[in-house]
């Protein structure tokens, strides 16, 4: 990968752990595109003067991760005004917390379109667009601590990580020959909106707060600077033999804690 013009692109970037990774590109030196949906328009125009802030290029661009067209679009824009295209962050995503039996099809599919498909479809024309370019890259992906092992009352969300596990595999697979990297980063519980949505079935946010930070040998939970810093190095020339890896981002002691779960309110 080329170290004269580095481009990142971050999807789901306007909060949590997405904006954090913009960051943290930029502070190392890459040009960073930002993408979210319609409704987050202000979060990615506030982050991109942030990003040009530290001395970088930046643009951002509204995209639906589950429409094909979308995310093709959003791949040529920035590569024609940003000039390339050398890392994609897949990190978009969704997360529903509920009982397995109380999943409905629509909420299983939903997820499934997030997650999964937009996976798929990141992975798919961002690596077209490296291909193309003829110097390799790094896709990166989201998958979770869920992707690796199965979580009550994450049924749909966990299944859904497993999948982007598997595609990451296969994809690293293939591209390696083009000297593409594909890896994913696997968080556990993360101080984000979107662990507070999950709290919100288990108590109070203390409580379940409490609860996961008892779960980690670190005795807390994460921060999105704690997934950031390994982003950074995923996309990083030090990460240029490692592929078609999932790396955990939380100390969890699975050999004493696995039988412990959170009481949900009905």
């Amino acid at each position: 990968m080329s170290t004269l013009t580095r481009v990142a692109l971050v999807t789901g970037a306007a909060q949590g752990i997405g904006r954090a990774i913009s960051l943290r590109l930029a502070k190392d030196g890459f040009n960073v595109a930002v993408s979210d949906l319609p409704r987050s328009r202000s979060q990615l125009e506030s982050l991109t003067q942030e990003i040009k802030g530290k001395g970088r290029q930046s643009t951002w661009v509204l995209a639906d991760v589950t429409s094909e067209p979308d995310v093709k679009s959003l791949v040529e824009k920035v590569a024609g005004d940003l000039g390339s295209l050398d890392v994609f962050v897949a990190n978009a995503g969704v997360c529903k917390a509920q009982s397995f039996l109380d999943t409905s099809v629509d909420d299983w599919e939903n997820i499934f379109k997030v997650n999964g498909r937009g996976a798929f479809l990141s992975y798919k024309y961002a690596a077209q667009q490296m291909v193309a370019q003829g110097k390799g890259g790094r896709i990166i992906g989201a998958s979770s601590v869920a992707g690796k092992r199965g979580e009550p009352f994450l049924a749909a969300y966990s299944a859904s990580k497993f999948a982007v596990r598997g595609l990451t595999q296969a994809a690293a697979l293939e591209l390696g020959q083009y000297g593409i990297t594909v890896n994913a980063y696997a968080p556990g519980a993360i101080d984000t909106p979107m662990l507070e949505g999950i709290s919100s079935i288990a108590g109070t946010k203390d409580e379940f707060y409490a609860h996961e930070a008892k779960n980690t040998v670190l005795n807390r939970v994460g921060h999105v600077d704690d997934i950031a810093g390994l982003v950074s190095y995923l996309a990083s020339p030090d990460a240029s033999w490692v592929t078609g890896k999932e790396v955990p981002c939380s100390p969890d002691d699975l050999f004493t804690n696995t039988n412990t779960t959170f009481q949900v309110n009905r």
